[in-house]
């Protein structure tokens, strides 16, 4: 044992924080040297000895995060507790939206471990060209009512798909669940294709929830690195996740099946279906084009939280993304732009609706009576 512990001795390191040790060397190497030293010892019996002297297996624990010294971290978390207290006593939505991992849809390994009569026989390598297609699933969880919803989009994850997804909850399941609101609460991280810089996303949510159905629209951002705390990762990813572990996802049906089986004790519901048509990466939104949004900047970290209001006289919508699969997104934008081009058309009263402003000005705002901070303090108008 004293020999062992000065082999070991100068190539351990520690957890300052507890009493974890290790070694870089394996039980062969550590055996080897004993036997130099004159003393027969098995590799099995040098990890008996090690773990006497307080040594143990370890894989890589994720513990750090990113920017965990960021100074508004502690205040932004306080803030997201208050929007969210607030926004429930309001009766008002409260949604946790987020990217799951994307995963190739065929006969490919999937992670985990599932009981059968033998082993699931699946792909060697995981190519791309081998595979029906990489869904890039979305979810929409809403906190109140423990439930779910996964929109799966087959190309980009884009802002455009993430604003997509969150309309089409809405359309078909928060306005049946929340009839009277008007005002929704947004969970979202920092990064990605819902980040806190990204333009595309807000001006996604201006001209596709905002201005379509009439919504307020509040955001709040986890700090960066911070995204474990977004419950749609432990509510409803984790459980989905749970769920296929083992199964191969070799069909578009088979995966959204299992997206739709996936429950809890605490009888969490999960619907899932299929985003169609290209979200195309890349795209931009202009200076002029931003300073046309409805957005106000909260006076807490307004970088990460911010409120998008309807617009009285919306804007022409050119950045919708195309319906359809067979479309491209230069072909959609075409399509788009050429009713505008030639002016309103009678045989499409309904479109020309969706775009017109009101014939009166709109009157004044009434006062707050909810404790929630949607950015229109002054001092939040004036960045």
């Amino acid at each position: 044992m004293p020999l062992l512990a000065a082999i070991v001795a100068p190539e351990t390191a520690g957890d300052p924080m507890s009493a974890q040790r290790w070694v870089r060397s394996s039980l062969r190497t550590l055996s080897g040297r004993l036997h130099a030293a004159g003393h027969g010892v098995s590799p099995p019996t040098v990890g008996r000895l090690l773990r006497k002297l307080g040594y143990a297996l370890h894989v890589n624990a994720k513990r750090v995060e990113a920017r965990a010294g960021h100074p508004d971290r502690g205040a932004q978390f306080a803030y997201i507790a208050e929007q969210r207290q607030a926004f429930a006593d309001a009766g008002r939505p409260i949604l946790s939206v987020d990217t799951k991992k994307k995963e190739l849809v065929g006969n490919f390994k999937n992670a985990g471990r599932a009981w059968s009569p033998e082993a699931e026989a699946v792909n060697v390598h995981d190519f791309l060209g081998d595979a029906l297609g990489r869904a890039v699933p979305y979810g929409v969880y809403d906190l109140t009512h423990n439930r779910g919803a996964v929109y799966v989009g087959s190309s980009g994850d884009t802002a455009a798909l993430a604003v997509d997804a969150i309309a089409r909850w809405w359309d078909t399941a928060g306005r049946a669940a929340f009839p009277h609101a008007d005002h929704l609460l947004l969970l979202a991280d920092a990064g990605g294709s819902n980040g806190c810089r990204l333009r595309l996303w807000k001006q996604q949510l201006q001209v596709r929830l905002c201005d379509r159905f009439g919504l307020t629209v509040t955001v709040c951002h986890y700090p960066t690195g911070c995204s474990k705390w977004n419950p749609i990762e432990h509510r409803l990813f984790g459980p989905i996740s749970l769920n296929w572990a083992g199964i191969p996802l070799r069909t578009w049906e088979g995966l959204l099946a299992l997206i739709r089986g996936t429950t809890t004790a605490t009888g969490l519901d999960v619907q899932a279906e299929r985003l169609d048509g290209v979200y195309a990466t890349g795209r931009t939104v202009s200076d002029a084009e931003m300073a046309t949004l409805n957005l106000e900047r909260h006076n807490v970290s307004p970088t990460w939280n911010y409120t998008i209001r309807p617009r009285s006289d919306p804007a022409p919508a050119l950045f919708c993304p195309p319906q359809t699969g067979n479309l491209s997104f230069n072909e959609s934008l075409v399509r788009t732009m050429l009713p505008m081009m030639a002016g309103p058309s009678p045989r499409r009263p309904a479109a020309r609706l969706a775009t017109t402003a009101p014939s009166s000005p709109p009157g004044p705002r009434p006062a707050k009576t909810s404790p929630i901070d949607d950015g229109s303090s002054a001092s939040s108008r004036a960045r």
